[in-house]
């Protein structure tokens, strides 16, 4: 089991969220896909000092807020383990963006996130972000191919 998270980065003056484009490493599963910003959990670690640390990596921005928006299953996903994984939003920020060694960072008008070469699943949850609502949900992938989902709204 893999605990992880998402976050988007969001900024309202332009109307567009920080995406990361995973094309700097080889033998990336992620590998030309776009991504929020994210990762595994460190030991002790919370959710939010996971998303807050992994975003200052990789963009060399430092959060002033963070909200959970989701949290999502994905059984079996890189085909040896279950991850589980916390989505959050974050609108308030500071600090310049860096050369992100995980991939090219941009920011992608909100209208057109769901346009970008995402996994299938992302597709149907990023929407989901910008609602007044938390969701929990499990996706389902087989050999890297999305399958199905549900979710439950609170």
């Amino acid at each position: 089991m893999k605990l992880a998270t998402l976050c988007y980065v969001i900024d309202k003056n332009r109307n567009s969220t920080l995406m990361i484009h995973r094309v700097k490493k080889k033998n990336d599963y992620h590998y030309g896909k776009w991504n929020g910003l994210g990762g595994k959990f460190e030991l002790g670690e919370c959710p939010e000092e996971c998303a807050i640390r992994e975003i200052e990596e990789e963009s060399g921005l430092i959060i002033k807020n963070i909200k959970m928006k989701g949290f999502i299953t994905f059984p079996m996903f890189d085909g040896k383990e279950d991850w589980y994984v916390f989505l959050f939003t974050a609108d308030e920020f500071e600090g310049e963006l860096i050369e992100s060694n995980e991939g090219n960072l941009d920011w992608i008008p909100n209208d057109k996130l769901t346009e970008i070469n995402l996994w299938e699943g992302d597709k149907y949850f990023i929407p989901w972000l910008f609602k007044e609502k938390f969701f929990s949900a499990k996706f389902i992938y087989e050999n890297g191919a999305y399958i199905s989902h549900e979710v439950y709204f609170y």
